[in-house]
């Protein structure tokens, strides 16, 4: 029997740290039958959170994939990290996901991840659904994290739910259930411990007097905001009329879809309050693989040329690479397939590399469980072992109806860490277990000093890099010598500057002869080589190719002080030519010959990289926070105060916040949390920068 394309949701949870994503995956599983009693974070026994080092820290730190029935619909749901330096799995998973589910702690709000996160479904215009979790925690504010998500967030969310009570259960109104404002009736959830199964049932009953005003208040508004979307819905309201729940839900489900809204849901996943609403909001308003856009890519052989694959097990086959699992027994690959049929023991194309693939096995996966299967259709997510030469970002397709899409682009590296092998023989044990982790995590780079023989590893922050360190010693029981991290700069030029390069010498017996004029320069952003106009009247095409290939290659080098290079542009501006003695090999040397004359004449510029903070503390303690951040060389950017405490929205260099944790809780006496991520790189101070000099 065919699948219904229209029954599958792909979708991702996605969230700050602590805001209870994985606590909701495990529920959503326990209520689903996928398994038979829930988990719990703390004690390590959730599903998606299966790596020891998750268990034991009690966070997330890779994706994990599940999958599970609920009323006729199959759901692909990823688990995503919450931590800063793990964003990556959370880029690599929205964009190949259809649709979102963002948790959001009703007590902390709208936090720095969240944001960051937010901004990432923007990214690859994900639609999504908010659930408001930890209503029955000391703090609980529904309608101020509403707010937050409009306010800060700039979206348009929209109450689908209110809650009755809110806080523990020792507080005069406590969080006690939920109001749905489109049957207009209270939903609570059983709290018996001793009998699990009572989780289960919902009970339905009219909305008590005492929030009846708040639900009729609440309703009208969500109406009011849906008019807007439907002339029908629009016209029953003016005339007062009832409204079908079915066309309620309609009107929110294509709201969602083009992203017009965000419908808002709440509960407490831990107590398992408001989960199962939850699950239907996934079913009812989050899109099917069918209700999107055909992908769009571009024709490998004429770059110019749109392509557009449906989602259709009829059309050519196309799938994106966006995850891989290291392995020395043969990674696993996991491929989100966008259009065709996919089967076992056959080849496809890897279009961006122009290599032959073969596809060896597929595999259904379940967390760290695994299923193997005979083919897979458009729409799904599935795990493919055989590929040689494919990394993350790459598309796989039909060799016979190629197709290159979009691929995943990732920050840069910020902080870096010395790694030594105690022994040669340890050596090249080190050297292939750095090669497996960097084809698992694209922001982990590992290279070798040319100065000290030492091995350089980089990543996204302190945690990133102790993770890693702990995979080496704990996981691969490598014996090797790890140094306190340090921060990985950049060099870029301060102003443009021109030189020419030369070659003329004998090589073979024949002599080889070119003369190249550039321009080297500061630009916004990236590095990229370019060729004026009219250095084309001056040098033959078939010997500015070569020339431009030199050019990249010396940019993806080091500067004067041996950082990589940053946000710096390359141009021709023209050159020598003979007919007899030009060659390939010539305009290659000549063009590496200009760009180390052009960097030695330049004035090169150090970049450090500066660090976002979001600091939740005590307002007792702000001072003593803003005075330590002045001292580290912080910028404030913003205070907002909530309550009796303060939220402080800065920028650091690295630098000068490593430990910064540990400083934390010195200035608040363990009562303040933060988060800090990479903002951008900035120009060094001169005590900084003379180091290198």
């Amino acid at each position: 029997m065919a699948r219904d394309i229209a029954t599958l949701r792909n979708i991702g949870i996605i969230a700050h740290i602590d805001a209870g994503k994985t606590t909701l995956t495990d529920q959503m599983l326990y209520y689903t039958g996928a398994k038979h009693k829930a988990g719990e974070v703390d004690s390590g026994t959730t599903d998606t959170d299966f790596d020891p080092e998750e268990q034991q820290r009690g966070i997330t730190i890779y994706s994990a994939c599940v999958t599970f029935n609920w009323h006729g619909v199959v759901v692909n749901l990823i688990d995503t990290p919450g931590h800063v330096d793990f964003t990556a799995e959370v880029e690599r998973s929205l964009r190949v996901l259809d649709g979102g589910v963002v948790v959001f702690s009703a007590r902390e709000g709208v936090e720095a991840q969240s944001e960051t996160v937010w901004q990432q479904a923007d990214k690859y215009h994900v639609p999504r659904m908010a659930f408001i979790n930890k209503m029955d925690r000391e703090g609980a504010d529904f309608y101020a994290t509403l707010g937050q998500i409009k306010k800060r967030l700039g979206a348009s969310p929209v109450a689908t739910q209110i809650p009755y009570g809110s806080g523990p259960s020792h507080v005069k109104d406590p969080f006690r259930g939920v109001i749905d404002l489109i049957s207009m009736q209270l939903l609570t959830f059983s709290t018996d411990q001793k009998d699990p199964e009572a989780h289960k049932q919902i009970t339905t009953s009219p909305i008590p007097d005492d929030a009846k005003e708040d639900a009729d208040e609440w309703r009208a508004t969500l109406i009011d905001q849906l008019s807007h979307l439907s002339d029908e819905l629009m016209e029953l309201a003016l005339e007062e009329k009832e409204i079908p729940a079915q066309l309620i839900r309609g009107v929110i489900r294509d709201g969602t879809i083009q992203s017009q809204i965000v419908p808002v849901l709440c509960g407490s996943a831990l107590n398992q309050m408001g989960v199962q609403p939850v699950l239907d909001g996934v079913k009812e308003y989050l899109p099917s693989p069918a209700d999107l856009p055909p992908v769009e890519g571009i024709d490998p052989k004429n770059p110019e040329k749109t392509l557009r694959r449906r989602t259709d097990d009829n059309e050519p086959f196309c799938g994106l690479v966006f995850k891989i699992v290291a392995d020395r027994h043969g990674d696993l690959y996991f491929v989100r397939v966008y259009s065709g049929t996919l089967k076992g023991n056959t080849r496809v194309l890897n279009p961006g590399k122009d290599v032959k693939e073969n596809i060896a096995q597929l595999w259904h996966l379940q967390a760290d469980k695994r299923e193997q299967v005979s083919s897979v259709e458009a729409g799904d997510i599935v795990g493919i072992i055989g590929l040689r030469n494919s990394v993350t970002g790459d598309t796989l397709c039909d060799s016979k109806r190629p197709v290159l899409l979009e691929s995943i682009s990732f920050p840069e590296t910020v902080i870096s860490m010395a790694i030594e092998p105690e022994t040669s023989a340890e050596r090249k044990k080190l050297a292939e277990r750095l090669e497996m982790l960097k084809r698992q995590d694209p922001t982990f780079k590992a290279t070798e000093s040319e100065d000290t023989g030492q091995t350089l590893i980089s990543g996204m922050g302190e945690l990133h890099l102790e993770i890693i360190k702990n995979r080496l010693l704990r996981d691969f029981k490598l014996d090797v010598k790890v140094h306190k991290p340090r921060v990985s700069y950049r060099e870029t030029v301060a102003a443009p500057v021109e030189a020419v390069g030369e070659c003329h010498r004998q090589m073979a017996g024949k002599t080889h002869f070119a003369r190249l004029r550039i321009r080297l320069e500061p630009q916004q952003s990236g590095e990229s080589a370019t060729i004026d106009p009219a250095a084309t009247g001056e040098i033959a095409g078939e010997f500015l190719s070569p020339a431009m290939e030199s050019l990249r290659d010396q940019l993806q080098g080091g500067g004067k002080f041996g950082h990589p290079l940053m946000n710096v542009k390359a141009t021709v501006l023209g050159g020598e030519v003979s007919e007899s003695e030009s060659t390939d090999i010539a305009f290659q040397i000549a063009a590496a010959d200009a760009f180390y004359k052009a960097l030695d004449a330049a004035e090169s510029v150090s970049l450090e990289p500066v660090m976002k903070l979001n600091i939740n503390t005590p307002d007792d303690c702000m001072g003593d926070f803003i005075g330590d951040l002045q001292q580290r060389r912080g910028t404030i950017h913003k205070t907002e105060i909530r309550g009796s405490r303060v939220t402080i929205l800065a920028e650091a260099p690295l630098e000068e916040l490593f430990g910064y944790s540990t400083a934390m809780g010195s200035l608040s006496h363990g009562r303040a949390s933060g988060t800090m991520e990479p903002s951008h790189y900035g120009p060094a101070p001169a005590a900084v920068a003379g180091r290198f000099a």
